[in-house]
């Protein structure tokens, strides 16, 4: 059995500050390869998602890993001991073109690494985003399988293994809550093309999309109840699974930070691999980082799933349709709002331009919307944090529907997250919007009721806090005078440590 990752480090553009190993936030393609090397070498990371996803990438990765840093290769071997993760493109959402580059890429290291006597092969799983069926994750199977046999019958060089290892990457609310009967119906198809079931599995549970889509809670909740449902489902199949989470800083995206990890841990008992992004590794003392790894590492294996019985995973549901529908309604209304603040964000990575599906955006119902990380500074920036729409009105109608037990037994940070979330909330900006659109109406009344429910007013407490609040004060009236918003973005930013 080959080691199981506990810490992933990926190229999630959400860092506001520049990584220790450099000058500038923004990390070019060029760039990526030292640092992967970086997050294995200085952070003690096991795992690094090479992101083929929206963005451009070097296809020439290995090679550049090891041959400029021979030495520590030789000792920690890619797919041995240290492990580069591809996160391929979904050719129902991109082109096919790229997938094929992908996979040529991992079949072409395959004979680097062999020239060099090293372990193969150095690639040894891909991610699949957007997972929806168990046939799109065969359709990966199906179409390396046959990629590796041309290469082979073309330049007489034959793979080790015709199979790759693909991780499912649940993104949505309804894919997270029907993610064991996709692995399920997986793990049946594959017994039948390969006449024997997978060796393991390690289902990918989004935190950012998820919540961009249906909100905090409902993320939350249906997070939680895939990971009931995988604990479950090993037991069933004999299969063992080893659930991936990906979460950002802010309580939005996950709330894992070097400062959290012991609530995160306990949150999201039962995953085995954690995300750590840009956010996590570079917008913290370095120190610090190293000493939140080595935490997650001891202790993320060690805790098991909170298992869900019948009874309460119909009230999760429940709970789950009521949040989301609120949170739905509103953000359509204000997406164009969104999407305008979105447009000042700095970028931090080299995403492809929105061509056709090149670099696609994410949709709430009718509307278009930027990417998470996006998504969630624009609101930030606005001093409104997306945590709290739709919250209020969906925890009235919980208390009212005698849910609230189930709800607090499920989402044990939820009381943390929000207060966390409502520090950075700019009352007087709120205050403005609303007598700017109505529509901003909602969310105010949604601070109001998180406010009775918690018996605490939300807003700064600390100097930081307070700094932020300026920020996004001025946020405002730039924005009202049409001007340029991305330094002041930045600059509220570091005070919460996260771009978005």
């Amino acid at each position: 059995m080959r080691k199981i990752p506990v810490i992933m480090a990926s190229q999630h553009p959400d860092n506001v500050s520049a990584p220790y190993f450099g000058d500038s936030p923004f990390i070019s393609t060029y760039q990526e390869p030292e640092e992967c090397y970086h997050c294995f070498h200085d952070l003690g990371c096991d795992e690094y998602m090479w992101d083929w996803e929206g963005k451009l990438v070097d296809e020439a990765v290995v090679d550049r890993l090891v041959r400029n840093h021979h030495a520590y290769f030789s000792k920690k071997q890619l797919g041995r001991d240290v492990f580069l993760t591809y996160r391929i493109p979904n050719n129902s959402h991109e082109p096919g073109y790229r997938l094929g580059r992908a996979y040529m890429g991992i079949l072409t290291a395959d004979e680097f690494v062999q020239e060099l006597k090293l372990h193969t092969p150095p690639i040894l799983e891909v991610i699949l985003p957007m997972t929806e069926s168990a046939a799109q994750l065969m359709r990966i199977q199906e179409t390396f399988q046959k990629t590796a046999r041309w290469k082979t019958e073309v330049f007489e060089q034959k793979r080790v293994n015709e199979q790759i290892g693909v991780i499912p990457l649940f993104e949505g609310v309804n894919d997270l809550l029907s993610a064991d009967q996709i692995i399920k119906d997986y793990t049946t198809r594959y017994l039948k093309l390969f006449g024997h079931k997978p060796e393991y599995l390690r289902p990918f549970v989004a935190r950012s999309d998820p919540a961009l889509n249906s909100g905090l809670i409902a993320t939350v909740l249906a997070v939680k109840s895939a990971l009931s449902d995988f604990s479950v489902l090993s037991g069933k199949i004999e299969v063992p699974l080893y659930p991936i989470i990906g979460p950002g800083g802010l309580p939005f995206r996950g709330h894992l930070t070097p400062m959290n990890t012991r609530r995160f841990m306990d949150e999201y008992a039962g995953v085995r691999t954690v995300l750590v992004q840009s956010s996590f590794r570079y917008d913290w003392d370095t120190a610090l980082v190293k000493k939140a790894i080595t935490q997650l590492k001891k202790e993320v294996p060690t805790r098991e799933a909170m298992i869900i019985s019948a009874r309460d995973r119909t009230k999760i549901e429940q709970i789950i349709r009521i949040s989301e529908g609120y949170y739905r309604k509103s953000v359509e209304k204000l997406a164009s709002v969104i999407n305008e603040v979105s447009e000042d964000v700095p970028s931090r990575r080299e995403r492809m331009l929105h061509i056709g599906l090149l670099g696609y955006s994410r949709t709430v119902g009718n509307k278009k919307l930027p990417r998470a990380i996006k998504f969630t500074s624009a609101l930030y920036s606005l001093g409104i944090p997306p945590e709290l729409i739709g919250t209020g009105r969906a925890l009235r109608d919980i208390k009212k529907a005698g849910l609230l037990d189930a709800f607090n037994a499920c989402y044990l940070n939820f009381e943390h997250d929000i207060k966390t979330a409502g520090y950075f909330l700019n009352k007087e900006n709120l205050h403005f919007l609303v007598n700017d659109r109505k529509m901003w109406w909602e969310i105010e009344q949604d601070v109001r009721l998180i406010e009775e429910y918690l018996g605490w007013e939300l807003g700064p407490r600390t100097l930081d806090h307070y700094f932020h609040r300026n920020s996004t004060s001025n946020i405002y009236f730039l924005r009202q005078d049409q001007k340029p918003l991305t330094k002041e973005i930045e600059w509220a930013a570091k005070w919460r440590k996260s771009l978005g």
